[in-house]
């Protein structure tokens, strides 16, 4: 049965009451969303947006409805695109502004959902106009398995809807912390998407957590220092004040996502930075520009979701009308890092350099708990006040990485391989065993947490050794070329010491166990010979001996010791098995 309203467009003759045959020709199909039929405070459920796209999708050839991929629910990913002219991913597109907009990653802040139904509907009828240079797209709901765990308590600092989606999906995974480590099949499919498209402008919706305040919508661009070259210019100088100034225009303000927990913003704030872990961090890596969206938790939820179409509609119409800047500065991105030496990782804030904002807040009050009998901050929302409020929003790279021209991975590590592929990676197979002079590393130091993160424990503070060795490599390891558009993500994911690498993210463990020991009393023998052998490494250890007197007291870590300087102790511990290497 179609979900929708009919509506008669002329006039109903007084006398009969009966529409005639002329009047029923001009009747048109309405598509009214579950959240226009009610009262402005729910969402829809996932069946009621799949069928709602169906229809829509089967209503209008402007509308085309995708299955893309499997997620850890067992469902595909729904990929709505809109476009007056006919969708083909195969072709470049390059001549129109393509958006990407992810929906439902978190289900309870469900506004994007309730948003993008309404604008797809818009454009399929004609209510928004769209120019013809515009392929506008969105992943219905994202996070299905969370969708389909529908409740109405787990969001507890949020006001509205009635009930929603769960954030954990399927698995339990946050979903916005996966990109880069992939982990779900919900990742591996967006991989497909994302690809597929190549998407100049990615918006991702999102209700925000924390303090109090004034504005219904915040933006959390990617970071722009991050981003960097021509595309981190424009988003900074051109795309974040066009939206802002077009959103003033209609009575929307909006602020810089409110980083803020345990004080008031008026003390000011820094930008949240978007490591690869996060969607716009992991587009960044292709030079998309992208943002998310983020509506403030305790506004009503029809403000909430109005203000997201908002925010969408505007993009639409910045993208169209700078199609050819924004093509430009992505192109001049990909060149840049191309041609760049060196690559940057691992940003932090730049305390020294800041931006001002007219910040539109309420009073910090101290109160006394009633439940605790502790005191406890709120916010007035009796006392408004707007007042330059200090925004730091610029970062450095605190490390820097020479970029060679190969990365090399031993067939062995499939997995790794694999996510290369997904993320469309240019490979090359070596033709035959061969030896190489390679830069290789060895994990010199590392801390591990102790609390599990999203299935992980993973590692900080790494620090590596860099060696050049000769290494025997067989025929088809695979060779990396660093010279492609996928550099960003070559570099950010194999590089040890990147914020999100993997092997931060726990996938070279096992180079971190040891495989084989020795006996004390059967190393002794070899130990003696060793030392008798080797007068340097002798006084080496005869020093060490001197001054630690726990060293001296061990049997086992003075064996230890020599053991890692013999040729029995095995060459895969702590040696980190991706390769660099320079054809020179």
């Amino acid at each position: 049965m179609k979900n929708y309203l009919i509506v008669a467009i002329s006039f109903i003759l007084i006398s009969c009451g009966e529409p005639t045959k002329e009047e029923t020709a001009q009747e048109i199909k309405e598509f009214i969303t579950p959240f226009e039929k009610g009262n402005g405070n729910q969402t829809a459920t996932y069946n009621e947006v799949i069928s709602f796209y169906e229809e829509l999708s089967s209503e209008y050839s402007t509308v085309v409805m995708e299955e893309v991929g499997l997620t850890d629910s067992g469902k595909p990913l729904h990929l709505i695109s809109y476009s007056k002219n006919s969708i083909n991913w195969k072709s470049v597109n390059e001549d129109k502004i393509k958006i990407l907009i992810n929906n439902g990653i978190h289900p309870g802040e469900s506004d994007g959902i309730d948003a993008t139904m309404m604008l797809m509907r818009d454009l399929a009828v004609g209510k928004l106009d769209a120019p013809e240079n515009v392929i506008f797209s969105a992943i219905a709901i994202y996070n299905v398995g969370g969708a389909l765990n529908r409740n109405s308590t787990t969001r507890t600092n949020q006001n509205g809807p009635e009930s929603y989606g769960f954030r954990g999906n399927a698995r339990n995974y946050d979903l916005n912390r996966d990109f880069i480590k992939a982990d779900s099949r919900n990742a591996l499919a967006f991989y497909d998407i994302y690809h597929m498209i190549n998407p100049d402008i990615f918006i991702d919706n999102h209700v925000s957590n924390g303090a109090d305040y004034q504005y219904t919508l915040t933006h959390l661009f990617t970071q722009h220092n991050k981003l960097g070259h021509e595309a981190g210019n424009y988003l900074y100088d051109q795309l974040q004040p066009e939206l802002e100034k077009r959103l003033k225009e209609r009575e929307l303000p909006i602020t810089p996502y409110v980083n803020v927990w345990g004080s008031s913003p008026e003390n000011g704030f820094s930008q949240f930075m978007d490591h690869p872990r996060y969607s716009t961090g992991y587009t960044s890596l292709w030079n998309t520009l992208g943002m998310m969206v983020e509506t403030h938790m305790l506004k009503p939820y029809k403000d909430r979701v109005m203000g997201t179409k908002a925010i969408m509609e505007e993009m639409i119409t910045i993208g169209s009308e700078n199609v050819e800047v924004i093509k430009q500065v992505r192109s001049a991105s990909f060149e840049a890092f191309t041609e760049d030496k060196f690559y940057a990782l691992n940003h932090q804030l730049n305390n020294s350099k800041a931006d001002t904002l007219n910040f539109m807040g309420y009073e910090a009050i101290t109160t006394t708990s009633d439940v605790t009998g502790n005191k406890l901050m709120t916010y007035d929302r009796s006392q408004p006040f707007t007042k330059k409020t200090v925004y730091k929003n610029h970062f450095n790279g605190t490390d820097s990485i020479a970029i060679p021209e190969y990365y090399i991975i031993p067939q062995g590590q499939w997995k790794i391989i694999e996510l290369m592929r997904r993320n469309k990676i240019q490979m090359e197979f070596i033709t035959q065993d061969t030896t190489l002079t390679v830069a290789k590393y060895r994990i010199a130091n590392y801390r591990t947490a102790n609390n599990a993160y999203e299935g992980h424990f993973p590692h900080s503070n790494i620090e590596v050794q860099e060696d050049v060795v000769e290494l025997r490599f067989r025929e088809s390891d695979i060779l990396i070329p660093t010279k492609q558009p996928g550099i960003r993500y070559i570099l950010e994911t194999l590089e040890p010491a990147g914020q999100d690498s993997f092997f931060k993210w726990n996938y070279f463990d096992t180079i971190l166990q040891q495989k084989e020991g020795f006996s004390t009393y059967v190393f002794e023998a070899t130990a003696r010979d060793i030392l008798s052998k080797n007068k340097a490494l002798k006084a080496t250890f005869d020093s060490i001996k001197k001054v630690d007197k726990d060293f001296r007291s061990s049997n086992y870590r003075q064996l230890e010791w020599i053991h890692k300087r013999s040729p029995n102790y095995e060459q895969a511990h702590l040696n980190y098995p991706i390769y660099k290497w320079n054809k020179q």
